[in-house]
């Protein structure tokens, strides 16, 4: 059984709100904007809600949202993932409140109705009390529309919608090249940590191609880097772009000589990576082993964001959650290899700790910002907020995409094109 079930919000006209230089500062404070949102964007495309190595056998199962509602991704008896409304079918309570596990069903706390791994009504306390009034083929956990690429998961529910290869279009060449920083083994989710910041998602979802700002907000984060490591992020005036790569999707090219970690395998290994390839060298892997694990560490030198909802982002996932109109909730997704030498997923761990911990020196300084734009966004309720850099600078790439300098301000403007398309359809 599959549904599309969606929350009416009330009609916002977001036309004149939304130029193609220029978004109004109520999309960042307008409950009623936001309540659009909800219904608008995250029921009508798709949404990211894991990755395929989070419930690696059968029983496993892990809890997402898209946008509020939540939902249970989980793989069946037969190995098939099912994607499902965390909703009961009796009295509305969610079936699962844990965060992943493993489970051989979901039973309602409620009132005990029992459901299998594919939704499926197995159990109803005093079925005799329905007979004639209900048969259990009739009421399975509400099943959405799911799709995969490369492991990640994405739902929707809008049943009509173009397959989600189509909808990646361009981004998934970058996909592509992304999943290969697990250095010839499979991708795997490593952990995640999750916060909240008093700011819209709209705010975030700026931030991952938005190179302007690293200089400035992330002083700290270079300082603690040694010379070598500091010179390959002073990127703003690199060869570096940011592409439109259609539906929303974006991608930020920092250091172009980190996009494709299969090429110049032969190059000289970085001095800080010298005892992570020494520690392999003496656990017996060869040479080109060690090469490949050794590019692969310190992930792509690109962000790429999803539209709406995720981003691939150097070496992990970044995964927004709209929760109000003023508040955000942000998971960070530490990936290594499945199968990989430990000593590979442990230096990922740590490098993911260094920037993206909450007690790492890019994620707090990120918040700090992010929470000061939705203060400041509140002065004044005729202001505007600029997206508009680089706007007579542009190229066209050599994917036939609309291109900029690397802290251009192209991939907002992606993101708001199809944001009005989808707020005004």
């Amino acid at each position: 059984m599959t549904a599309c079930l969606t929350t009416r919000a009330p009609e916002v006209d977001i036309a004149d709100l939304v130029q193609d230089d220029k978004v109004h500062s109520s999309l960042y404070s307008d409950p009623a904007i936001f309540e659009a949102e909800l219904d608008k964007v995250f029921n009508n495309t798709w949404v990211w809600v894991g990755h395929t190595s989070e419930v690696p056998e059968s029983g496993s199962y892990k809890t997402a949202f898209i946008g509020r509602q939540p939902v249970i991704v989980s793989r069946d008896r037969k190995g098939d993932i099912h994607v499902m409304l965390n909703r009961c079918r009796h009295r509305a309570a969610t079936v699962c409140e844990g965060k992943r596990g493993k489970v051989k069903s979901f039973v309602c706390p409620y009132h005990g109705w029992g459901y299998a791994l594919d939704g499926e009504l197995r159990a109803i306390p005093k079925p005799e009390e329905y007979q004639g009034v209900l048969d259990k083929k009739d009421f399975p956990l509400v099943r959405l529309r799911h799709e995969t690429y490369q492991g990640m998961i994405f739902a929707t529910f809008n049943p009509d919608i173009q397959p989600l290869e189509e909808h990646l279009g361009g981004a998934k060449k970058w996909i592509d090249l992304f999943m290969k920083q697990s250095g010839g083994y499979p991708l795997k989710v490593l952990g995640d940590h999750r916060f909240r910041f008093p700011g819209n998602w709209k705010i975030q979802l700026e931030n991952t191609t938005d190179a302007y700002h690293f200089p400035v907000v992330h002083k700290s984060f270079v300082s603690s880097l040694d010379d070598q490591t500091s010179k390959i992020f002073d990127f703003l005036d690199g060869p570096g772009f940011v592409e439109d790569l259609g539906n929303g999707h974006s991608v930020m090219v920092m250091i172009p000589e980190l996009v494709d970690l299969d090429a110049n395998l032969d190059a000289p290994i970085p001095e800080r990576f010298k005892d992570f390839a020494a520690e392999l060298e003496c656990e017996g892997y060869d040479d080109a082993q060690v090469r490949r694990l050794v590019r692969a560490v310190g992930g792509s030198g690109f962000n790429l964001n999803l539209f709406p909802n995720v981003a691939c982002s150097m070496a992990f996932f970044r995964v927004l959650r709209p929760v109000a109109v003023d508040e955000t909730e942000i998971h960070h997704v530490a990936i290594g290899g499945d199968g990989a030498p430990a000593a590979f997923n442990q230096l990922r761990m740590r490098l993911h700790e260094h920037f993206q911990g909450p007690m790492g020196f890019g994620t707090p300084d990120d918040a700090e910002a992010w929470e000061r734009v939705q203060k400041g966004s509140r002065a004044g309720d005729r202001e505007w907020i600029l997206v508009n850099r680089s706007l007579g600078r542009l190229v066209t790439s050599p994917d036939g995409n609309t291109a900029g300098s690397v802290c251009s301000e192209t991939g907002m403007r992606a993101a708001y094109r199809k944001y009005k398309q989808m707020m005004t359809a």
